[in-house]
This record gives structure tokens, C-alpha cells and sequence, in this order.
């Protein structure tokens, strides 16, 4: 089944219903018909950013407890990649939650991602591809 790829700043939007995004966010997520996928630098970023609530990140944690969204593993051997990644893009500069999604996209052969993030127009998967972006 085909995945979709969450990254951070939606996640953020989602539980933060000051964020402008909010509502874009939420209806993201109830018309939603695919699997969501993202790493745990995404969900560490998002529980950095929503510290001015514990509720929000209590309500996070819970969501993704539930299974709203599969973490996938990132192994001592996917570094060689991250760090690749990250000297390419270091202009922007590219985080490592950012070059997580984008070493998950070419690892699980993925190209569409769910972001507020202006930088994933930039980065291509394999060098080659774009990423179709839901909610730029």
C-alpha cells in the first residue's frame, strides 16, 4: 500500500491550533485515505517545538501511540547517506529530520510527503526525483 511521508512541520500545526497551518493540517489528516510514515528525528522535532504545551505533546504522543503514524528505523549503517545528504543541501541548510524523510523516500521508494516545508521543492529524491508535496 502506498505510504505518505509526515514531516515535522505538519505534525506541529496538527497539535498547535495557533499555527496558521492548523486547519489545513487537520483536514489533511481526516481526508487522508494512506498510511503515514516518519522517522523519530520527526517526532523528536515535533515534540521540541510544541514545548510550550505539555498538553500538545501529551495529545501527540497519544496519537502516535495509537498508530496514526509508522516510525521507521534509522541504523548506524543509514549515516553514510545522512551525512551525504546533509553536505548536499548544507546551503539551505538541510536538517537531520529533513534528511531523514529524504533518505526514508529513497529507501521505501517514496515521493510524496506532507509538509509545510518550502525546502522539499529543493531536494530530489536519488538526486533525480521531486517530491510531490501535499500542503506546501
Amino acid at each position: 500500500m502506498k505510504k505518505i511521508l509526515i514531516d515535522s512541520g505538519l505534525l506541529i500545526a496538527l497539535f498547535d491550533s495557533s499555527d496558521k497551518y492548523h486547519k489545513e493540517a487537520v483536514d489533511f489528516i481526516r481526508t487522508n485515505k494512506y498510511p503515514l510514515a516518519t522517522t523519530i528525528a520527526s517526532v523528536t522535532e515535533t515534540l521540541h517545538l510544541l514545548d510550550f504545551n505539555r498538553k500538545a505533546q501529551i495529545d501527540f504522543m497519544e496519537w502516535v501511540h495509537k498508530g496514526a503514524v509508522e516510525l521507521q528505523n534509522i541504523e548506524n549503517c543509514d549515516f553514510g547517506r545522512l551525512k551525504a545528504l546533509t553536505e548536499k543541501y548544507c546551503d539551505l541548510p538541510m536538517d537531520f529530520a529533513d534528511s531523514c524523510l529524504v533518505y526514508l523516500a529513497e529507501k521505501l521508494n517514496l515521493n510524496t510527503i506532507a509538509t509545510i516545508d518550502r525546502d522539499f521543492t529543493i531536494y530530489r529524491i536519488q538526486g533525480r526525483r521531486k517530491f510531490k508535496i501535499i500542503l506546501s
